[in-house]
């Protein structure tokens, strides 16, 4: 019997990625009804990992928070095995702005301390922070302060919030946060290793996403030197140039300021579905997202199934919204076939819509072409 592993990460836009493995599996049916499908979605710690826990066994938290220009928005996190795992992006991510130079100066992370101080309220031993998606580059001082850090500028009083507001500060006061993560452990989930500061850092890199132009890249790259500086001003060490800390606008910055560790999005969350114990003895590995390019060469999720893959010399084919690597970057994936949605739909819209048509008759391609071989 053939045995195919089923592990795409989410189509943005279109599906999650239990929804995108569902239909993925439906296809695989059509094409070998008898195979034994194993259903696998995963997250490489972005927007979209809290679906993935959630169909790990995890306990999902509903509440709502702060937004990152003030309006509350519903938000969620996920308990595991006295773990909590917190989605930057469900308290503040870009969904909730029209991005422009005035919302990529003001966002915040207010939220995400929110959602980190209830779930300290209700019990948890460890907190996951995973920090893709987000509209603000406030270095996380928005969700320090809502764990009651003092963000102060040179007279002693608070700055306010948003990232362009940085540009005032010149200490801290983390006592109050600290002694509430005692006895806590905290990992940063990111496999973005962009520093806070500089040119690959978070204003320079992620700051145009989220609606900068160049003069507010500027000021957000000096505001959030100065908080890297009022970070050590409170005792903590400097984070301008740690890897990942400039990951989710900085708010990675916050959180290692503060003692976490970085861990790999993907590794942290792959171990926690069981893909590794599924891919020993497959015959074939269908993985994919929304779209498939030179990123996702960089830690993406995409990337870490095809280096499972092909480390027990399993083939491996990829299904993607849109493809948008060259034949030899799909090599370098070890994809042995490959499918995109927009080939084979009349627009972009018909192809979201579709999704799971699409995908089931595609990934049903896929399979009787490498059963074909």
């Amino acid at each position: 019997m053939t045995r195919v592993v089923i592990a795409p990460d989410k189509f943005k836009g279109s599906l999650t990625a239990v929804e995108a493995a569902e239909a993925i599996a439906l296809g695989v049916r059509d094409a070998l009804p008898d195979a034994e499908i194993v259903t696998c979605p995963v997250a490489d710690g972005g927007e979209g990992t809290l679906d993935v826990l959630e169909a790990a066994g995890a306990r999902v938290v509903r509440l709502t928070v702060r937004g990152p220009l003030e309006e509350p928005v519903p938000a969620r996190y996920a308990v595991l095995d006295g773990t909590a795992y917190v989605e930057s992006a469900r308290a503040c991510g870009i969904e909730f702005v029209e991005p422009s130079p005035a919302t990529a100066l003001a966002a915040h992370t207010w939220g995400v301390g929110e959602l980190l101080a209830d779930a300290l309220m209700h019990g948890a031993k460890r907190l996951v922070l995973t920090v893709g998606g987000t509209a603000s580059t406030d270095g996380g001082a928005g969700m320090l302060g809502a764990l009651g850090a003092g963000v102060l500028d040179a007279f002693g009083a608070p700055v306010g919030l948003g990232g362009g507001t940085l540009i005032r500060v010149a200490s801290t006061e983390l006592a109050p946060v600290r002694e509430r993560l005692e006895g806590v452990s905290v990992a940063v989930a990111t496999d973005v290793t962009n520093p806070l500061l500089g040119p690959d850092g978070a204003a320079a890199v992620f700051g145009p996403q989220k609606g900068a132009g160049p003069a507010e890249v500027q000021l957000l790259d000096d505001a959030l030197g100065r908080w890297a500086h009022a970070l050590q001003v409170g005792g903590a060490p400097d984070v301008s140039q740690v890897p990942g800390s400039g990951a989710g606008g900085g708010v990675a910055a916050a959180a290692i300021a503060l003692g976490a560790s970085v861990e790999s999005g993907f590794g942290l969350i792959a171990g926690l579905t069981g893909v590794d114990a599924a891919l020993d003895g497959a015959d074939l590995v269908i993985t994919g997202e929304g779209s498939l390019d030179e990123q996702s060469l960089n830690g993406k999720a995409p990337a870490g199934i095809a280096d499972r893959a092909r480390a027990r010399e399993v083939p491996l084919l990829a299904l993607a919204g849109r493809i948008q690597l060259d034949a030899a970057g799909l090599a370098r994936l070890g994809v042995v076939g490959s499918s995109a949605l927009i080939d084979h739909a009349p627009s972009l819209d018909h192809a979201r819509i579709h999704a799971p048509e699409l995908l089931r008759a595609r990934a049903a391609e896929l399979v009787r072409a490498w059963l074909a071989r």
